[in-house]
């Protein structure tokens, strides 16, 4: 590799925030989503898209600089990327080491995708349950009306 590339795949080091690494090559722009950034906060935010991975083929880097994530911002990156590995900085030195747990079933995390399923009425206040039929590759579940969801779709109906 030339001193150009290295140079290329550098990217700093951050005093405090997270870091998500192993999200599948160009879903990270997905995660950006997930997590509610749209570019109009002040934080600094890293991207690094489609390196190479000896796990994925190609992977992609998330550095959210001032920002530790919550558990349920990760229950949300384990519907694209349930293999990720978050490390929270703090004062440049990793402070915690956190794995995606995908569970059987995810519980309020996104409504269905079929606006006529009963859990998408406003009468009837039922969690919104999804069940893991599949992690490789992730497949859920409704578990009232019993249909397959549509990844990028679910997406856009995170609660």
């Amino acid at each position: 590799m030339s001193a150009d590339e290295q140079s290329m795949r550098r990217v700093t080091a951050i005093r405090n925030g997270t870091v998500i690494d192993h999200i599948p090559g160009g879903l990270v722009l997905q995660a950006l989503q997930i997590f509610n950034i749209d570019g109009r906060q002040s934080n600094p935010i890293s991207l690094v898209m489609n390196v190479p991975s000896r796990k994925l083929g190609t992977k992609d880097i998330l550095k959210i600089e001032d920002r530790e994530l919550t558990q349920d911002e990760l229950d949300r990156l384990a519907l694209i990327a349930p293999m990720a590995s978050v490390s929270i900085i703090r004062n440049y030195s990793v402070a915690e080491k956190l794995t995606i747990q995908l569970s059987d079933e995810m519980i309020n995390v996104a409504h269905c995708v079929y606006s006529n399923c009963i859990s998408n009425s406003v009468r009837e206040p039922l969690p919104h349950r999804l069940k893991v039929l599949s992690t490789k590759p992730l497949i859920l579940q409704c578990h009232y009306c019993g249909r397959n969801q549509n990844l990028e779709r679910l997406i856009g109906n995170l609660l």
